[in-house]
């Protein structure tokens, strides 16, 4: 069974209902044929429900049993709009203001996970991430406890001995544009958590730099160094390393070489990367050469579910996501 097929057997045990706010992107109906073939969960398109079902007529797509909801003739419209008056009008949202955002599908969609209509979103392949998250944070807010909200990347490499059996999290691929070593702390304790909740394994976390164990000496280097310190003193049973090297941190001929006494190195599940650059950059690396299967960014620290897909996703990136995004939302 694949990472995938695994992930959406488990949803399958406590079916869920996702919320597509991008319904007329023809990937999103792709994936909506697919998820309720598959009857993994239950799928909410927000958008014109004539031009949605023309689309997917011309393109012969069943989505039959898909809600289709037109946010200005919904029976909840003016509901979610005084619910979003009242929880933005201290930062000087108005009624009117209110009134126009709530016939945004994402705006809408996101106030339906709020209301407890809906157990999760999945938006992004038609949103940039601004686009997608900037709601969510305005009407979802973050979970409690959590400092920084962060994103990964499912990474499923065909035919890989490394890794857990070849999956990894990537991690953060798509927020967090340069954190320091308080927050990159934070990106990896957060990312551990969703590796066990998602792949069900013990995380291995590897924090990745040009440098393995003080081969290298810079700034960029000791924030990484301190940022595996801070994290090992917030979390003491945590299996993490760095800094070290991708090549160091899954190859386990490499590690015995470069970090000999690391009980990561060679072994390495979660990978964070010092930065967005180099986490944007890796995973789309990883995607395009390995003939990788990429799922999300996937957001984590959310007080609901909310996920981000690239805008080159394909349809079957959308299933996937939506599936992951179930397994998210069991555990709330």
């Amino acid at each position: 069974m694949s990472f995938i097929q695994d992930i959406m057997s488990r949803a399958k045990q406590d079916i869920k209902t996702i919320v597509l706010p991008e319904a007329t992107d023809i990937r999103t109906l792709k994936a909506t044929d697919k998820i309720l073939k598959e009857a993994f969960c239950r799928i909410i398109l927000i958008g014109n429900k004539e031009e949605i079902l023309d689309l997917a007529k011309e393109n012969s797509l069943d989505i039959s049993k898909a809600e289709i909801i037109e946010p200005s003739k919904s029976k909840d419209y003016e509901e979610y709009v005084n619910a979003f008056y009242e929880l933005r009008k201290h930062k000087g949202m108005t009624i009117e203001k209110s009134k126009e955002l709530m016939l945004d599908p994402v705006f809408f969609g996101m106030m339906m996970v709020k209301q407890e209509k809906a157990d999760g979103l999945v938006s992004g392949a038609a949103h940039s991430t601004a686009d997608t998250l900037r709601p969510a944070l305005q009407i979802l807010k973050t979970a409690p406890g959590t400092k920084l909200v962060s994103t990964f990347v499912v990474m499923a490499v065909p035919n890989c001995e490394f890794g857990e059996d070849g999956v990894f999290l990537f991690s953060d691929c798509g927020l967090n544009q340069n954190p320091n070593s308080e927050e990159l702390s934070e990106i990896a304790i957060s990312t551990a958590k969703s590796f066990k909740q998602i792949i069900g394994k013990e995380p291995r976390i590897a924090m990745l730099s040009y440098s393995t164990k003080g081969s290298a000496k810079a700034e960029e280097v000791d924030k990484v160094r301190i940022a595996t310190e801070i994290a090992k003193e917030k979390n003491p049973e945590l299996l993490i390393d760095g800094e070290m090297q991708f090549d160091a941190a899954i190859i386990p001929a490499i590690a015995k070489s470069k970090a000999p006494e690391s009980n990561v190195a060679g072994k390495a599940n979660t990978i964070i990367f010092p930065d967005l650059q180099a986490g944007n950059i890796g995973y789309k690396l990883v995607e395009r050469l390995a003939k990788a299967e990429a799922y999300g960014p996937i957001c984590q620290g959310m007080a609901k579910p909310v996920n981000d897909l690239s805008r080159g996703c394909k349809a079957e990136d959308i299933v996937g996501v939506v599936a992951i995004t179930c397994i998210q939302s069991q555990d709330i």
